[in-house]
């Protein structure tokens, strides 16, 4: 059995010094064994991983991606076998011709064309939870990142901790069988960097769970990672949305209007604090 509390913060926007703030959140209420999961994507905000959609141009590959792949490859077969649910096959049957081929050359320039065949989050780049047209590039090394955090934790705490990075994106289980379609992730569960993996585990409805991509301090074994993601990632919630629709229809908005000020208006848990009970 665990434990398990959702630490609120502000929205990081690019530059905010989250090393310390994650430092000064948990100090007062970690004990020695706690696991302290952080998201990636806020980290990586804060780092200005942010790409400017609007300013790129689209390839052909783009155009096809954004015309052809997504709303007929993936809005009248893939969406099937993933097993989606109608409200995001409408989506992909519609998927924006205009601002879907300048996302795609987002990621055919910063992950290549085998991830950009995925119908979202290609590669972890996501477009949800961030401003205006810009897209979040995931982390280039969260092994690293997630020590600089614990070893910034460790200046103000002697407790001994366990710290994940983990992502929203799919990990699917079978049996000690771990595999996500992420390029990154802990040792033990294998990135296949395609959109295979995800059509494969959707279609067979095999465990999914959200990504451990780091983990550094006291050991743990990958299912416990796994799981901890997963109860990180539920903890949270869904900022504005689960997608960028949502997170428009919320604010009543274009997507591309969304403003800083907008996500600063809704409350973001960008860690949790697990503990085993």
């Amino acid at each position: 059995m665990v434990k398990y509390k959702s630490i609120q913060s502000l929205y990081w926007r690019p530059g905010t010094k989250y090393c310390k703030i994650i430092a000064d959140l948990i100090q007062p209420v970690i004990r020695d064994g706690d696991t302290i999961v952080v998201s990636e994507k806020a980290v990586a905000i804060a780092k200005s991983r942010l790409v400017n959609e609007e300013k790129l141009i689209p390839s052909v590959s783009a155009r096809f991606l954004a015309s052809i792949w997504s709303r007929f490859i993936w809005g009248f077969f893939l969406c099937y076998l993933c097993r989606f649910k109608p409200p995001t096959i409408q989506r992909l049957k519609k998927y924006p011709r205009i601002k879907g081929s300048h996302h795609k050359q987002t990621v055919l320039m910063y992950r290549g064309l085998i991830p950009a065949l995925h119908y979202g989050s290609e590669g972890g780049i996501d477009l949800n939870n961030v401003p205006y047209a810009f897209a979040c590039i995931p982390l280039d090394d969260p092994l690293n990142d997630a020590e600089a955090i614990l070893n910034h934790i460790q200046t103000v705490s002697n407790k001994q901790l366990t710290l994940i990075i983990s992502d929203t994106d799919s990990t699917f289980s079978w049996k000690n069988i771990h595999f996500t379609s992420r390029s990154q992730a802990i040792k033990g569960i294998i990135p296949l960097n395609n959109p295979l993996g995800f059509i494969i585990g959707r279609f067979m409805r095999l465990k999914q769970r959200s990504t451990p991509l780091a983990a550094v301090g006291q050991k743990i074994s990958v299912d416990d990672a796994l799981h901890f993601s997963e109860i990180a990632h539920r903890a949270r919630g869904q900022g504005a949305g689960r997608t960028v629709w949502d997170s428009a229809k919320e604010f009543k908005v274009d997507p591309s209007d969304i403003t800083w000020e907008l996500l600063a208006s809704i409350k973001h848990y960008p860690i949790v604090i697990i503990r085993r009970t």
